[in-house]
C-alpha cells in the first residue's frame, strides 16, 4: 500500500494545507457541507492554481515569428514590421496578426506571453532549454542528439509523479521527434529518468490513410489478442525493432508499458482518428499539424497526461522550411504556417471547452525561439532567442491576458521577463507538482526539476 504523509507545513494533492484539513475536521462533518468544503478550497491560491489534469504541448518548432503572430508592431519601419497588419480580438486591446482570424476571437480563453527570453540561437540547445526548462550542460558538438545524461522532458516528470492510469500511457509524443537534418534533438524523452518515462512515440502522419499509430501498434487495426502469449510474442517481436531502431537501455520497462497498451482497448480506441467525423477532422485541417493537434484531443480524453505535438516541416505533404523560415518569410508564414497554426490551435480550444476539458488541460504553444526583428537578405527572419512570444489556455490560466511586454521592435523584454525554467515551473505548477522537488540522475546526484518560479500571476 501507498501511504502519504504530509508534514506541518505540507500540501495535499487537492491543494489544502494540512493545518487547513485540520480546520474541516474541527468544523466536523455535520457543519460542512460539500458547496462550503469546495468554496473553502476555491479560497486556497494553490487549490485555484491546480486544477490541470493533462498538458497539451504544441512545439512549433523552428521558432516562431514573435512580429508576424502575436506581438506586431504596426508603428515599427516596413523593414521590421513587414506587411502584416494587427487585427482586434475579442478582448479590447489585444491585437494579433491578421492571418489568425480564429485566434482573434478565443482571446479571452488564452493569455499571450510576449517576454520570453534565452540567449541560445542554436536549435538543438534551444529545444532542449525550452523543453526542459534548462540549459544543456553537455558541449556543443554532444549537445546534438538525445542521451541518458540529460535532464527529463515535463512529460516524463509528470510519468514520473503524476502518471496515467493503467491502460492509457502518460507521456505521448506525436507525429514524430523533431530531426530536422540529423539525430533526434535533446530533450525529448526521459533522459535520466530512465526508459521507463520516455514518451510513446506515434511516428506516423495522422492524415494519412495507412497512419500507424505508433512503434507498438504494428498495423492499422491491431489484431485481437486473444491470450497473453499472442501479446508477449508481438511485444518481443516489437522490442527487437527497438534495439535495432532507438537507442533503448531498460526494455524491461518497455515490456511492461507494452503490455498495458497493447492490451488496452482504450488506448486504441483513443489512436483511432479515423472515428472522428470528417466535419471536425476538416475543421482542425488536413494536414500533419492538424491531425496531430486532433489525436492529442483524443489522448487527453482517454486520460494521457502530456502530449507533446512537434511542427515538422511536411505540412501539407511538401517539405520546406516550416517555422525556421530563413528565406520569403511572409509568403511562407502566409500560406503555411499560419492558416495551420490558426485552425488547429482554435479547434482544440472549442472542443476542450465544449467537452467541458478545458479547465483541466493546460494547452500551451510554443518554440525555441523567436525571428530577428530585420529581415535578412532572402527575405526571411533569423534565430532570434532574446525576446519571444509564447500561448497558454485551459488548465487554471485566467484568458485574456498579456504577460509581460516587448521594445518598439520586439527585440528585448521592457517588462515580467520570463526564462524557459519559468514557463517550465509553470506546467509544473499547473499539475500540482513542486518545481523545486529533487529528482536524481543516473550517478545519485540531486537536482531540482527545474531552476525557475512558475507565473502565479497567470492563474
Amino acid at each position: 500500500m501507498l501511504r502519504l504523509e504530509a508534514g506541518p507545513g505540507s500540501t495535499f494533492c487537492d491543494g489544502l494545507t494540512r493545518r487547513e484539513a485540520l480546520r474541516i475536521g474541527a468544523v466536523g462533518l455535520g457543519g460542512l457541507s460539500l458547496p462550503n468544503l469546495l468554496r473553502l478550497q476555491a479560497a486556497t491560491p494553490a487549490a485555484r492554481a491546480r486544477r490541470a489534469r493533462s498538458i497539451i504541448l504544441l512545439f512549433l518548432s523552428g521558432g516562431p515569428s514573435q512580429l508576424d503572430m502575436w506581438d506586431l508592431k504596426p508603428q515599427a519601419p516596413e523593414e521590421i514590421r513587414g506587411t502584416f497588419r494587427p487585427i482586434a480580438t475579442r478582448v479590447p486591446g489585444i491585437q494579433v496578426s491578421e492571418h489568425l482570424p480564429r485566434m482573434a476571437g478565443l482571446a479571452d480563453r488564452f493569455t499571450i506571453v510576449r517576454s520570453l527570453t534565452h540567449s541560445t540561437p542554436n536549435h538543438p540547445a534551444a529545444s532542449y532549454w525550452m523543453m526542459v526548462g534548462s540549459p544543456i550542460e553537455r558541449p556543443a558538438f554532444q549537445a546534438v542528439s538525445m542521451s541518458r545524461e540529460d535532464r527529463p522532458h515535463p512529460g516524463a516528470v509528470i510519468s514520473r509523479f503524476r502518471p496515467a492510469a493503467a491502460g492509457v500511457p502518460s507521456f505521448v509524443m506525436v507525429p514524430e521527434a523533431i530531426s530536422p537534418v540529423g539525430p533526434e534533438r535533446p530533450g525529448q524523452h526521459a533522459g535520466f529518468l530512465g526508459a521507463a518515462h520516455d514518451p510513446y512515440r506515434i511516428n506516423s502522419d495522422p492524415n494519412l490513410p495507412d497512419f500507424n499509430p505508433g512503434a507498438l501498434g504494428s498495423v492499422p487495426e491491431p489484431p485481437r489478442l486473444r491470450s497473453r502469449k499472442a501479446v508477449l510474442d508481438q511485444i518481443e517481436r516489437e522490442s527487437r525493432r527497438l534495439q535495432r531502431a532507438a537507442a533503448v537501455h531498460n526494455l524491461d520497462a518497455y515490456y511492461v508499458r507494452a503490455f498495458d497498451l497493447l492490451s488496452s482497448a482504450s488506448a486504441r480506441k483513443a489512436l483511432d482518428i479515423r472515428a472522428e467525423p470528417a466535419r471536425t477532422r476538416d475543421r482542425y485541417g488536413r494536414h500533419v499539424f492538424g491531425q496531430s493537434v486532433l489525436l492529442a484531443r483524443r489522448l487527453v480524453e482517454a486520460g494521457v497526461r502530456l502530449v507533446h505535438v512537434n511542427w515538422v516541416t511536411n505540412v501539407n505533404g511538401k517539405g520546406g522550411q516550416g517555422f525556421d523560415s530563413h528565406r520569403d518569410h511572409l509568403n511562407w508564414a502566409r500560406t503555411e504556417l499560419l492558416p495551420p497554426t490558426d485552425a488547429a490551435f482554435s479547434s482544440l480550444l472549442e472542443d476542450l471547452e465544449e467537452r467541458g476539458l478545458l479547465e483541466e488541460t493546460l494547452v500551451v504553444v510554443m518554440g525555441e525561439f523567436g525571428r530577428t526583428p530585420r529581415f535578412n537578405k532572402a527575405a526571411g527572419r533569423d534565430h532570434w532567442p532574446q525576446c519571444f512570444s509564447a500561448l497558454l489556455a485551459g488548465g487554471g490560466i485566467r484568458g485574456g491576458q498579456v504577460h509581460g511586454s516587448s521594445d518598439r521592435i520586439a527585440a528585448f523584454p521592457t517588462s515580467l521577463p520570463v526564462t524557459p525554467g519559468d514557463l517550465t515551473a509553470t506546467l509544473f505548477h499547473a499539475l500540482a507538482i513542486d518545481p523545486h522537488t529533487i529528482i536524481h540522475d543516473q550517478q545519485s546526484r540531486p537536482h531540482e526539476l527545474v531552476h525557475g518560479q512558475p507565473l502565479i500571476s497567470l492563474f
